[in-house]
């Protein structure tokens, strides 16, 4: 695909139609007007998006606590939690009206899953020259991953251990076994993970077969079992990061044994907010750019375990959602 598109102006009504969560199992399409241009506004016509399952699954089964109404709404977001809502924040297209300069631009933005929106010329990124972009739905997963290495505190030559092959521990596994000298594995219960691992070039373990005496180790399978066996699998002092989202269930962790005399550290990590440490030189827009940029690998690909035409998501997203084999499904408009 070229790198600029084939304009199509945008004829009648200024509308668009977009994928909404009516009720707990049960999504429609919805026609809705387009919001009235702005001076500083862009217009997108989409590409494709991407189902990211964690997430959307908690979303459409109505299982967001009332207490994290406000601080779990996407950008973009339409509707009120619980239902109805228009959710989503993957999506690839190209933009249609805005600045001339930028007309036929690939951008990507965290907007749901609709087949035209408008919003504001800051809320988009290029896309950079190399990103195909039916990859480019991984970037939010990418800049999640991005983020929980920066919360894991992840250096040269330390022995790490993630738990959860979906998208977001996979992408994890997959920086850290970049950083010169680290040891990484990563574990599933479900073994043919293994071969999405391997294509990777990641060393993949089923949970009884982790190592022991682990620096850091990350918890991206949103199972509180999972966490447990982070714990028995750390060494002294080592850093535990919790990524999963529970929604509204409740975990139980086992915090005696060994848990005070080896000084563990359990960490939060949420892409809603920048670590610490990153925040005198990062912003959300620098960290993106740098998600967008690590895309740029082929091998990546495997992580799209299937892609479904938008005009039949109403029907097609329950099964696609509720299905364990799903890592990211990409959305094609």
């Amino acid at each position: 695909m070229t790198r600029r598109e084939t304009v199509q102006q945008p004829v009648g009504e200024e509308s668009s139609r977009a994928l909404w969560f009516e009720e707990p199992g049960r999504c429609v399409h919805r026609k809705e007007p387009l919001p009235p241009k702005r001076e500083d506004d862009v217009l997108i016509r989409t590409l494709y998006s991407g189902i990211s399952r964690g997430t959307e699954l908690l979303i459409f089964r109505g299982q967001v606590p009332e207490s994290e109404y406000q601080r779990m709404r996407a950008p973009h977001q339409a509707g009120q939690f619980p239902f109805p809502v228009k959710y989503g924040y993957a999506a690839v297209g190209v933009i249609e009206e805005g600045p001339e300069a930028a007309i036929g631009r690939l951008v990507f933005c965290l907007h749901p899953h609709q087949d035209r929106f408008r919003v504001p010329a800051s809320a988009v990124h290029t896309l950079p020259q190399n990103l195909p972009p039916q990859r480019a739905v991984l970037a939010a997963n990418m800049e999640t991953a991005l983020n929980i290495i920066w919360d894991g505190g992840i250096q040269p030559g330390d022995r790490v251990a993630v738990f959860g092959a979906g998208v977001v521990g996979l992408l994890v596994a997959w920086i850290a076994s970049r950083i010169a000298g680290t040891e990484v594995m990563i574990s599933d219960i479900e073994p043919e993970r293994a071969e999405i691992a391997r294509a990777l070039g990641l060393h993949f373990v089923l949970p009884e077969a982790m190592q022991d005496d682990c620096d850091v180790l990350i918890n991206a399978s949103a199972s509180s079992a999972a966490l447990a066996k982070a714990l028995s699998h750390a060494g002294f002092e080592a850093r535990i990061v919790e990524a999963s989202w529970y929604g509204e269930r409740h975990v139980e962790l086992p915090l005696g044994n060994a848990f005070h005399a080896k000084r563990l550290s359990i960490v939060s990590s949420q892409v809603g907010a920048l670590p610490p440490g990153r925040r005198a030189r990062w912003d959300t827009h620098r960290r993106m750019t740098k998600a967008l940029e690590l895309l740029d690998e082929d091998r990546l690909d495997h992580l799209i375990s299937g892609e479904t035409s938008f005009e039949t998501m109403d029907h097609d997203y329950p099964g696609i959602i509720g299905s364990s084999a799903t890592l990211c499904h990409r959305i094609r408009y």
